[in-house]
């Protein structure tokens, strides 16, 4: 019997989305048929080419898009329904950055940071108190008198946090966030987001064309093509068995697994074969396997067990990856091996033997 996933009760609950775009060459269908439950506490990835309806999704979560039909309800109320005071009200908790930043080259650090104060009510004293707080939260205090052409990239995208978290919201957009940035940059902001989920509860909506992006700090992934959800679930399930073929190709952008498939082309050394040989190539699929497998089949099954490469990743504390590898050893052994391995939940792909 499946054993039911236990998730929060839902902070955007999305049915049936359709929004099509008026243009001189006709109407363009942006989303279609979009079904989404994104659970508070997640950090929810949505990925897509470019053009695939990404960035119109999430501006429709955020009411800077209306959308033609279905329902698309945060914290309960329907973004349709809500009136230009209401819809106002409701975008002071969904906070927002960008790939651009989006920054005010006139304004310092402070004054960046203080622009979703302005019309919050605060008094001066009060609002100086909170933008303190805020560059404090996502290590910028030193620069607080710093002007944006001053700051790095990482250091302007931190500018852009401060500012999105300024009203306490409860759910935090990403839109493309990490794109303009280099990897090591990426990985200190991911960093961030995360210590800032943990720390204030947020939920975070992650708009991303990378899957890198997706692994490295996502519990849920949506992948969108062509305007609707091809592909869903948790993000260790997603990238041990992707299914769409988009998804497949996502993943396969973050593993060099597939790389044999080149040494088998081109008549690597690495893969000739002798006889009584078979190349492998071995791919957990479960969250459960956390045995010594290669030493475990090496002994019980005498064999002799080549590493010829791997790649393994840690998603949601268990392993996630694989190994390609060539078993040495009478054909009955292997064959043996090979269904023990299979046992054990891993995914088993005989090369060439």
């Amino acid at each position: 019997m499946a054993v039911r996933e236990e998730r929060q009760e839902a902070i955007v609950s999305i049915r049936n989305l359709k929004k099509t775009y008026r243009t001189e060459d006709g109407d363009k269908l942006a989303l279609h048929d979009i079904d989404l439950d994104i659970a508070q506490g997640d950090i929810y990835g949505i990925i897509g080419l470019s053009g695939a309806g990404k960035s119109t999704l999430v501006r429709c979560i955020n009411g800077l898009e209306r959308y033609d039909e279905g329902s698309l309800k945060v914290d309960g109320r329907d973004i349709a329904d809500l009136s230009t005071k209401e819809l106002r009200k409701a975008r002071r908790s969904i906070g927002m950055i960008f790939q651009s930043f989006n920054l005010m080259p006139s304004r310092t650090v402070a004054g960046n940071a203080e622009l979703a104060l302005l019309d919050s009510g605060l008094d001066r004293e009060a609002r100086a108190s909170r933008v303190k707080e805020l560059l404090g939260l996502v290590d910028l205090s030193e620069k607080a008198q710093s002007y944006p052409n001053e700051l790095s990239g990482g250091q302007k995208q931190r500018v852009a946090i401060a500012r999105a978290l300024a009203n306490n919201p409860s759910i935090l957009l990403s839109d493309e966030a990490t794109s303009a940035l280099d990897p090591n940059t990426t990985k200190s902001i991911l960093k961030l987001l995360k210590h800032l989920h943990d720390t204030l509860g947020l939920t975070i909506i992650i708009i991303t064309h990378q899957m890198s992006v997706i692994k490295q700090i996502c519990n849920r992934v949506a992948v969108i093509e062509h305007g609707t959800i091809v592909e869903e679930g948790k993000v260790f399930d997603i990238f041990a068995n992707p299914k769409a073929p988009l998804t497949q190709a996502f993943v396969a952008t973050t593993s060099n697994l597939g790389k044999i498939n080149d040494l088998i082309e081109d008549h690597s050394p690495l893969v000739d074969l002798k006889s009584g040989q078979v190349l492998l190539r071995m791919k957990y699929i479960s969250k459960e396997v956390s045995e010594a497998l290669v030493s475990h089949i090496s002994r019980s099954f005498g064999l002799d067990v080549n590493i010829i490469f791997g790649d393994i990743d840690i998603i949601d504390n268990a392993p996630l990856g694989g190994l390609v590898v060539i078993l040495e050893g009478p054909a009955d052994r292997s064959q043996a091996a090979i269904e023990y391995l299979k046992s054990r939940n891993i995914g088993i792909e005989v090369l060439a033997q």
